[in-house]
């Protein structure tokens, strides 16, 4: 009897120690605690977001699969050298004086938070990670490239920040400065700037409601203002969210946005814009015309949620990411 007494108050005395080890450890944030919080979010990462970058192309927008010269996924959160990496996506592709680059999200394990990385190609399809570009204290994503009056600006999603932020290539494509807030008082998920009829326009959506939201300027670095009919999209997470560049094919505008139902970011569709105004938008919403989903098997197997489309001659090609889980 005395021998099982004292067994039982050595292992209440072992719980309530470790109990309240792992609590100071975690309050106090005192060594082990990086090294557990990491381990952690390395476990959680590698079983739930194994998001991953690939190059599509077709003969058109519509009719994509995956590149013959390009062996998919290009990009993986292995070929991050300089920070230890959870994933890679978000993709976005500039071609400049014959070279192409691509920016994309970089979940960092270090501080779980997205920064923004660089990868570089000299055909399209055969890319080789660079380094970090862009970071911040708080979250960054989907970092889309944009020209104007000479110069190259990003727009990454900063809705962590509550705000739109507007960055501007001091030495391209290595050197951003920060320039100012374009929206304010947010959250604003995946800001996407396109330029028509001789004016900036810009989707958003708010995170979680399925909601999408325009804004429009005579100018990519200031005067943005709100659309009337905001929000052009309310409750619907099948489409609002914005997922890649607004592109133009035969003559029509259409609007990329991913399918975030029943789970999120099975799919990417494109919806054509039939109508666009400072006072009006229209869109064709009955009918979605599919450019990417998921294949059920591989590095996309349950997830696909960005297209950025480009075209070369008579080839689109689009930098996708895909997910895959264990």
């Amino acid at each position: 009897m005395k021998r099982a007494f004292n067994i039982a108050v050595l292992v209440l005395v072992s719980v309530l120690i470790g109990f309240s080890y792992g609590f100071m450890v975690q309050r106090n944030q005192i060594f082990p605690y990086s090294y557990i919080q990491k381990a952690l979010l390395r476990i959680q990462y590698w079983k739930e977001a194994q998001w991953s970058i690939g190059i599509y192309e077709g003969a058109n927008p519509f009719h994509l699969s995956d590149s013959k010269s390009a062996v998919n996924p290009v990009l993986t959160a292995r070929d991050v050298t300089d920070v230890d990496a959870a994933y890679t996506a978000y993709p976005f592709m500039v071609q400049d004086q014959g070279s192409y680059y691509m920016f994309f999200e970089v979940l960092n394990l270090d501080t779980n938070t997205g920064d923004i990385g660089l990868a570089r190609s000299q055909d399209g399809t055969h890319w080789s990670y660079d380094r970090i570009v862009l970071d911040e204290e708080f979250h960054l994503s989907y970092p889309g490239i944009y020209q104007w009056e000479g110069q190259y600006y990003m727009i990454p999603e900063s809705s962590d920040n509550r705000s739109v932020r507007l960055y501007r290539a001091v030495s391209f494509p290595y050197e951003w400065e920060y320039v100012r807030k374009l929206l304010s008082d947010g959250p604003y998920s995946n800001p996407t700037a396109f330029f028509h009829d001789n004016r900036w326009w810009m989707f958003t959506s708010t995170p979680g409601k399925g909601d999408l939201n325009l804004y429009y300027s005579d100018s990519l670095i200031s005067g943005w203002k709100a659309h009337p009919l905001n929000p052009l999209i309310q409750d619907n997470p099948n489409k609002a969210v914005p997922a890649g560049r607004v592109f133009e094919y035969e003559h029509h505008l259409y609007r990329v946005a991913q399918d975030d139902y029943p789970v999120y970011g099975i799919q990417v569709y494109a919806a054509e814009i039939t109508g666009l105004s400072t006072e009006s938008y229209r869109e064709v919403s009955d009918t979605l015309n599919k450019v990417v989903t998921i294949t059920g098997k591989g590095w996309n197997a349950v997830g696909m949620h960005h297209a950025d489309l480009h075209q070369t001659g008579n080839l689109w090609i689009a930098v996708v990411d895909g997910l895959k889980r264990r």
